[in-house]
C-alpha cells in the first residue's frame, strides 16, 4: 500500500469524515492514516465504528470540545486522526481546527455529508436546497429559510428536534409543509419517514436524525420576507420602532456588507438590527437598549423574525459602548441630544465605516445638521404620508407622517 499523504507532505492532522457505514465507508488512504494515528479523537459513536481500525490511543471529544485542542497540538509533527461526521468542513469540526492549526498541517478525507445523502434519498438538487444546522443553535435560526417552495434540509439537534420543528411550522401558518425524517442516514439500520407538520405523529425518532422540508404556505402564514421594510405589524412595539419605509431606506444608507457587525444604538423594538442580521447569515448586531422592556420585546421579535443571534446590551449610552468589538456600521436611532454617544460610536467606528443616524424631533434634527456641517456625508429629509379618512369617513386625504431627517457619514 502507498504511503499514507501525510508523510509525504508532513501534514501531520487528519480530518477523516465517516459514515454510519463505519470503516467498510472510507478510502484505503482515510484507513492507513486512522491505523497510524498516535492519536484519534471522535465521539463515542465515530470510535466505536473505528475501533478495530486504529492503533493509536482514543480520545473521545471533551465537553467542551474544544477543550481537545490543548491534546492536538501536544502531538504537533506527529500523526493525529480526528473522526468527524461526514463532512467535516460543513457544519463540522473542521472550522474549530482551522481556527487553531494552519491548512497547511490538515489533510481532510470528506465523506458524504448528511445534506449530500439526504438530497440524494429525495432526489433533490442540492444546489437549490438550504442548508441548516439546528444542533447545537436555536430552532428560531430556521424562520428566515422558510419561504414559500422552499426546499429546506436541518441536522437536528435530538430526536426532539422534528417534534419541535413541527410545532413551530404549524404555529407560522405551515402546517402543510411536508416534512421528512432521515435517520442514521447510510447505515444498515437508516430509516426515511414522513408527515406533515400539522399531522406529525413520528414517534422514537433516533437522535441522529436530518430533517428535509417542502415548505408549503397556507393563507395567513407567517413569512418573513426577502426584501427590508418588513411590514410593522411584525414587531412587537410600544411605539419605539422605525417605520417600514423609514426602515428600508436606513438598511440601504447602512449598506451590509459580508460579516461585518452593526450597532443598533437605541434598539427599541429591534427592526433595524433584525432586518441588517436578515440581509445575510455572516452579519452581525449588537443592539444597546436602556429600557429592560424594551429590550427584552427586541429579543423576542429577534427570535419571532428568526435572528435569535442578535446580541443585547441592556445599559444607556455611551457608557454601554465601551468595551463592544469595533463596529463597521452604526445607527442612531435615539440618543442624539448626547453628544458624547454619538463621540464615542465615531471614536469606535472601523475606518471606512458607515454611520447613520435618524431624527425626529427640531432640536435632534439640529444636532444632525451640525454634524454634518463638521464631518461631511449627505443629509436628507424623508416624508412619508399614507391615505386616510376624513369626515364622515367617505373621503380620502393624505395624513403625513413627522418628516425624518436622515444623516449618512462614512468615516475617513
Amino acid at each position: 500500500m502507498a504511503e499514507p499523504r501525510h508523510c509525504m507532505t508532513g501534514r501531520w492532522l487528519s480530518i477523516i469524515g465517516i459514515g454510519e457505514d463505519g470503516i467498510d465507508g472510507l478510502s484505503p488512504v482515510a484507513r492507513r492514516l486512522v491505523a497510524d494515528a498516535r492519536l484519534v479523537i471522535g465521539g463515542a459513536r465515530h470510535l466505536e465504528l473505528a475501533q478495530d481500525l486504529a492503533t493509536g490511543r482514543q480520545m473521545p471529544w471533551p465537553s467542551p470540545i474544544a477543550g481537545a485542542l490543548t491534546e492536538i497540538e501536544a502531538h504537533r509533527g506527529q500523526p493525529v486522526a480526528i473522526l468527524a461526521s461526514g463532512d467535516p468542513f460543513h457544519f463540522g469540526v473542521g472550522d474549530m481546527l482551522m481556527r487553531r492549526f494552519d491548512a497547511e498541517e490538515m489533510l481532510c478525507h470528506p465523506a458524504p455529508s448528511a445534506f449530500s445523502l439526504s438530497a440524494a434519498r429525495l432526489g433533490w438538487s442540492l444546489q437549490g436546497v438550504a442548508t441548516v444546522s439546528l444542533h447545537g443553535r436555536p430552532l428560531a435560526g430556521i424562520v428566515r429559510h422558510l419561504q414559500p417552495g422552499a426546499r429546506v434540509i436541518a441536522l437536528a439537534w435530538d430526536g426532539q428536534t422534528p417534534g419541535a420543528l413541527a410545532r413551530l411550522l404549524t404555529e407560522r401558518g405551515l402546517g402543510k409543509t411536508s416534512m421528512t425524517v432521515l435517520e442514521r442516514l447510510g447505515g444498515p439500520e437508516e430509516r426515511v419517514r414522513r408527515a406533515t407538520a400539522k399531522g406529525f405523529d413520528l414517534a422514537g425518532v433516533d437522535a441522529l436524525n436530518t430533517i428535509a422540508l417542502d415548505i408549503v404556505v397556507s393563507p395567513g402564514a407567517t413569512i418573513v420576507g426577502l426584501s427590508p421594510g418588513l411590514d410593522d405589524g411584525l414587531f412587537e412595539n410600544d411605539g419605539q420602532l422605525t417605520k417600514r419605509e423609514i426602515r428600508a431606506v436606513t438598511i440601504a444608507a447602512l449598506a451590509p456588507r459580508h460579516g461585518e457587525l452593526l450597532w443598533d444604538v437605541g434598539l427599541g423594538a429591534g427592526s433595524v438590527a433584525i432586518e441588517w442580521l436578515l440581509r445575510h447569515p455572516s452579519l452581525r448586531a449588537i443592539g444597546i437598549e436602556a429600557s429592560a422592556d424594551r429590550a427584552a420585546r427586541a429579543a423576542r421579535n429577534a427570535t419571532q423574525l428568526g435572528t435569535p443571534d442578535l446580541e443585547i446590551v441592556e445599559g444607556r449610552a455611551p457608557n454601554a459602548l465601551r468595551g463592544l468589538a469595533a463596529p463597521d456600521a452604526v445607527f442612531i436611532g435615539g440618543g442624539l441630544s448626547d453628544e458624547a454617544t454619538f463621540e464615542t460610536a465615531w471614536a469606535a467606528l472601523k475606518p471606512g465605516g458607515r454611520l447613520v443616524a435618524n431624527a425626529v424631533s427640531l432640536a435632534s434634527q439640529a444636532r444632525l445638521i451640525d454634524l454634518f456641517g463638521r464631518h461631511g456625508g449627505e443629509i436628507v429629509r424623508l416624508d412619508v404620508a399614507r391615505a386616510g379618512t376624513a369626515g364622515a369617513g367617505t373621503v380620502f386625504v393624505w395624513r403625513p407622517a413627522a418628516p425624518i431627517v436622515q444623516w449618512r457619514v462614512s468615516k475617513p
